[in-house]
């Protein structure tokens, strides 16, 4: 069992609300939120070629969510807590969760969104528990399946 989250927790989840609020941020994570759908690397590409602002945008906001699991990974913030207000990190990692493998292949590197991986299956756990439709329905919203 995970001890009881602190003021410090409490004000790592206000600092990450605030970064969030960041002009670019909230401009790449109301594009990614509205227009980032793809399955595979090749709908990437055509979606975000390299050097484009939709490219920028999804390095931006997966990277900011990727970071965040980081701290969650390392026992820095507070799972329970996190749960409670972090969704939009469970929507990141179910938009690039198609395109994760080819993605560690493409780069030769197995460790791409790790954390992300990590935190979104214990999210997913954790919303299995609260009731045992919240997930798939969450899913099924965020993927338009």
């Amino acid at each position: 069992m995970q001890p009881p989250a602190t003021y410090e927790d409490a004000n790592l989840v206000l600092r990450l609300y605030e970064l969030r609020r960041e002009e670019k941020l909230r401009t790449a994570r109301d594009w990614f939120v509205k227009s980032f759908h793809v399955r595979n690397m090749e709908e990437f590409t055509a979606k975000c070629p390299p050097g484009s602002q939709e490219n920028s945008n999804a390095r931006m906001v997966i990277s900011y969510w990727d970071m965040v699991a980081s701290f969650l990974t390392s026992g820095i913030l507070n799972e329970n807590l996190f749960f409670q207000s972090g969704r939009e990190l469970l929507l990141v990692w179910e938009r690039v969760r198609d395109i994760t493998p080819e993605l560690r292949v493409a780069m030769k590197d197995p460790q791409v969104w790790n954390n992300l991986e990590i935190v979104a299956g214990k999210y997913i756990t954790h919303l299995k528990a609260i009731g045992p439709d919240a997930y798939p329905a969450f899913s099924s919203r965020v993927r338009g399946a």
